[in-house]
């Protein structure tokens, strides 16, 4: 439901800038002069893992469990964008972003399954470099990449499994500035990849039959992909 809504307000403002550029009007046509600009952005995010599980006889079962990734669950992010012009083509960003999402692994093994959720409050701390290509009426598509860590503020000491508090990552992605009369509004898709292994080895549960919980992955590495709505 809420992609169906995202999906018509990218149209009805694609249709706007449209009807500008019929009428001979270009929005704002020095604003990608200023040397320094600022804005919002809003948007949502789906989080993911890559998991590479230890395949180890876990248990007084010696059961090996296969851990996966159940559905891919909707976030809400929101942040701060920060622009500084380097170039006619290039810009280097900051944008300060707190996210909020969820996701579950799945332990399976034999016909038994078994689940754990880590709910994660990221704030992500990327810098980008945006290259943009020529100005069309209304228009001017773009790709970034960049890099960046974040802060985990949702770890839960008595869940099943604790994920690290700290992890860093690369990120690329495309967007289009669209061009108003009083502002710019930049539909953004991005792709981040973690370095670290965000699982906590070390971690102790409460409960020490969860300890398998941890065992059974080897490896699990941070992923997300994020849409959001930059207004600058």
């Amino acid at each position: 439901m809420l992609l169906n809504h995202i999906k018509k307000f990218v149209l009805v403002c694609f249709c706007l800038a449209e009807c500008s550029s019929f009428a001979g009007a270009q929005n704002l046509p020095y604003v990608d002069s200023k040397l320094i600009h600022f804005g919002f952005s809003l948007g949502m995010n789906t989080m993911d893992f890559g998991v590479t599980p230890s395949l180890d006889s876990l248990g007084t079962n010696k059961n090996v469990y296969n851990a996966a990734v159940s559905t891919l669950k909707p976030g809400f992010s929101v942040g701060i964008v920060s622009d500084l012009r380097l170039n006619r083509y290039l810009n280097l960003r900051f944008t300060p972003t707190l996210h909020f999402g969820d996701r579950q692994l799945n332990y399976i093994t034999g016909s038994s399954k078994d689940s754990v959720s880590f709910t994660s409050i990221p704030v992500s701390v990327p810098i980008y470099l945006k290259y943009s290509a020529e100005r069309k009426d209304n228009y001017r598509p773009y790709v970034l990449w960049g890099a960046g860590a974040y802060i985990d503020l949702g770890r839960n000491k008595e869940n099943k499994a604790m994920l690290q508090p700290i992890d860093f990552f690369t990120e690329f992605g495309v967007g289009c500035d669209i061009y108003f009369s009083f502002f710019k509004l930049c539909p953004e898709l991005k792709f981040a990849l973690g370095f670290n292994d965000m699982l906590d080895h070390k971690f102790e549960p409460s409960d020490p039959k969860n300890k398998f919980y941890t065992q059974a992955v080897s490896r699990l590495t941070s992923r997300m992909v994020t849409l959001t709505f930059n207004f600058e």
